[in-house]
């Protein structure tokens, strides 16, 4: 099977496995696994912020920075096809008490000025505006990648408002590549972020939240309380560690596969290949002679998976499983099958 439907289906490595079986652990509730303590030191270094802590998964990460910054019956500002309010379950409700409002969906193409006419005061009655959340790379937006211009813009909103910024950073390593901006300078414009190790840079599992040292020390505490206290958790952290020493740069192939896999599909009128600059590649069939989930039957008949988004939209995803002959069947199949 081509397996295109996230690039969180991918397997750790043979070396990644053996970086695995050979780490140092330690009881991290403790703070005593090394291993751990080095990832988190070496992932906060890489964004500039003073401290990082280890989560078992990006919507934890997230859910925990939204609570340092946002108090219950407080409100989050953040677009309306946001993971965090999108496909984490309510969790900023449920858990956090956390009110949230949304601009409408327009990707990575975010309106500052559209967004700082949003936020409310602390005045009568009124649930106040506690955070701005934004997401880099853009998931359901295509893996739009924000233009660092307008992140400024919007530390620049945050800041005159007296408000602060997360950023969901789960793919925040291709816009990276794509961009050629420095982690650091990125790291700068946010007061939390949450960066994902188990979608592109393909670890098994982990996120981590990156923040001021008093912002990481709470954190642990909203990290227990969720149930996201782990032991001799370094076997994962180690697959963390390889990957941002072996898997980042390499991110470049699969913008280069997605980007082929665009092309091929532009002629059907599905993508618009010159918007496809990270490894998502989003199909609209509002136009095309089947409907998503014909499409989904038709190439997983051929070996290829796509992932179904709603009745005409889906979506293709390359990543570190999929080489280029990977890429040539997947085009083979998807061209026939528009083809008819």
């Amino acid at each position: 099977m081509v397996d295109l439907r996230s690039d969180t289906v991918t397997k750790p490595t043979p070396a990644m496995r053996e970086a695995m079986a050979g780490a140092e652990v330690g009881d991290d509730v403790y703070g005593e696994d090394p291993t751990v303590t080095a990832l988190e030191a070496e992932v906060a270094a890489l964004f500039g912020h003073e401290a990082a802590l280890f989560a078992p998964t990006g919507s934890m990460a997230n859910q925990i920075a939204l609570q340092l910054l946002v108090p219950p019956a407080s409100e989050l500002l953040c677009d309306a096809d946001a993971h965090v309010v999108t496909y984490e379950i309510g969790a900023a409700a449920a858990i956090g008490g956390i009110s949230s409002r949304t601009w409408p969906a327009v990707g990575a193409e975010i309106d500052p000025e559209v967004v700082a006419g949003m936020i409310r005061p602390d005045g009568y009655f009124a649930v106040p505006t506690r955070a701005i959340a934004v997401e880099q790379t853009h998931n359901r937006g295509g893996g739009g990648v924000i233009p660092l211009a307008t992140l400024r813009q919007l530390r620049g909103v945050a800041d005159d408002a007296g408000v602060a910024l997360h950023c969901d950073g789960a793919r925040i390593w291709h816009a990276h590549v794509a961009d050629r901006v420095p982690l650091a300078e990125y790291g700068a414009l946010f007061d939390t972020l949450s960066v994902c190790l188990s979608k592109g840079l393909g670890a098994p599992v982990g996120s981590l939240v990156v923040g001021s040292a008093e912002k990481i020390e709470r954190a642990r505490w909203i990290r227990k309380r969720m149930g996201g206290g782990m032991r001799q958790v370094g076997v994962l952290a180690a697959a963390g560690r390889y990957a941002l020493r072996h898997h980042i740069e390499r991110l470049a192939d699969d913008h280069a596969r997605a980007a082929r896999l665009a092309e091929a599909l532009a002629p059907f009128g599905v993508v618009d290949s010159a918007a496809v600059r990270t490894n998502i590649v989003p199909l609209d069939l509002t136009k095309a002679p089947l409907d998503a989930a014909g499409l989904g039957a038709a190439a997983r008949a051929e070996g290829v998976l796509v992932s179904v988004l709603g009745p005409r939209t889906a979506r293709l995803v390359t990543h570190l499983d999929l080489d280029d002959a990977a890429i040539d069947r997947a085009i083979e199949v998807l061209v026939a099958i528009f083809r008819g």
